[in-house]
């Protein structure tokens, strides 16, 4: 799960400014901003586009944002009619034909499944609701027999995919799936496909902390990415200069408990039914943002230590992460700039 639109906005604070590193493009004709936003996939979107006239860039705010909102309405948990929600219905019982889109999506999200070991799996969904992520001291966690219940019917294996048929199959009652993990991702990667049909040559969009950036600036610089802390969210510790990248964030500073000063975030380990612990924000830098989506998941189920490693065991992907204990990480490739006095980040 992303940031929440109150998150996005100090935490991982993603801002968007005029980044004078790198060398201006020539352009052919004189290029302007284009911004719009939206309530979707239950998060704050903005798009932002560069283009020669607001006709142009208004029309392709229009569809970028409308192909998100269609994406939701295919895919979501919570829509009645999408076709997630026809797969969960029908757990225990028949598989279910769906379009190829979401057969294919689903299709990777087992990939990425398989590839973490099962840190990142769809069935998270199947879990019994333990926990009350209301940022509250609470007495205990819950009993330990009830946590091992829980995730009885949680594994990604169990999925059955018919690719002749295009059909899905749970085969347990009570097993659900739920793209929340990579869907803001998805839909921001479809967003841009549809865009570039319309000669539009550069652009930010933001999903609630995922963000994906391509082209360059109206003044030609790149895009700079800021990067906050959670403790002080008006604050920036460092930032990247990026195009044709995804920066995307997940934090676990909006929903928590705590247990004996023991901060347990929303993210659920699908091995042990435990709330991940030892981060509090975890940044992913790739050029493909749907996967940066999942990614990030992923490191926050493995934690610092493996999940860096794992990161570390990937091509061209990086990320920097901050601890529970507030220290800043980074993989071995990521490169950072400084605000004055910021910490720079450790590579273990």
């Amino acid at each position: 799960m992303k940031l929440t639109p109150g998150i996005a906005v100090w935490a991982l604070l993603v801002m968007l400014f005029s980044a004078r590193s790198g060398s201006a493009q020539t352009v052919s004709a004189p290029r302007h901003t284009f911004t719009r936003s939206a309530h979707l996939m239950g998060s704050h979107f903005t798009f932002t586009v560069v283009a020669e006239n607001d006709s142009a860039g208004q029309q392709a705010l229009r569809a970028g944002l409308g192909e998100v909102k269609r994406i939701d309405r295919l895919m979501s948990f919570w829509d009645s009619t999408s076709e997630v929600v026809r797969i969960n219905r029908a757990a225990g019982v028949q598989p279910v034909a769906v379009s190829a889109e979401t057969f294919d999506l689903i299709t990777r999200t087992l990939n990425l499944s398989r590839l973490s070991g099962g840190a990142f799996d769809i069935t998270f969904a199947s879990a019994d609701k333990l926990y009350k992520f209301d940022r509250h001291a609470h007495p205990a966690l819950p009993d330990s027999a009830a946590v091992r219940a829980s995730v009885r019917r949680i594994g990604w294996q169990k999925i059955q995919m018919d690719a002749a048929k295009h059909t899905v199959f749970l085969p347990e009652k009570g097993m659900r799936i739920n793209l929340a993990g990579i869907l803001q991702g998805y839909g921001l990667r479809r967003a841009k496909q549809v865009i570039d049909k319309m000669d539009i040559k550069g652009g930010l969009m933001n999903g609630s902390g995922d963000i994906y950036c391509w082209g360059r600036q109206a003044d030609g610089s790149l895009w700079r990415v800021a990067i906050g802390d959670p403790d002080h969210p008006n604050s920036m510790a460092a930032w990247v200069d990026v195009t044709d990248m995804a920066v995307v964030t997940a934090g676990n500073y909006e929903q928590y408990f705590t247990v004996d000063k023991q901060v347990y975030g929303h993210i659920i380990n699908p091995h042990t039914g435990y709330p991940s612990i030892g981060l509090r924000s975890v940044t992913i830098l790739c050029s493909d943002v749907e996967l940066a989506d999942g990614l990030d998941e992923v490191v926050f189920v493995k934690g610092p230590t493996a999940g860096l490693a794992f990161i570390n065991s990937l091509k061209g992907i990086d990320c920097t992460l901050i601890t529970d204990d507030n220290r800043t990480l980074a993989s071995r490739g990521m490169t950072l700039n400084y605000y004055h006095g910021a910490t720079p980040a450790a590579r273990p």
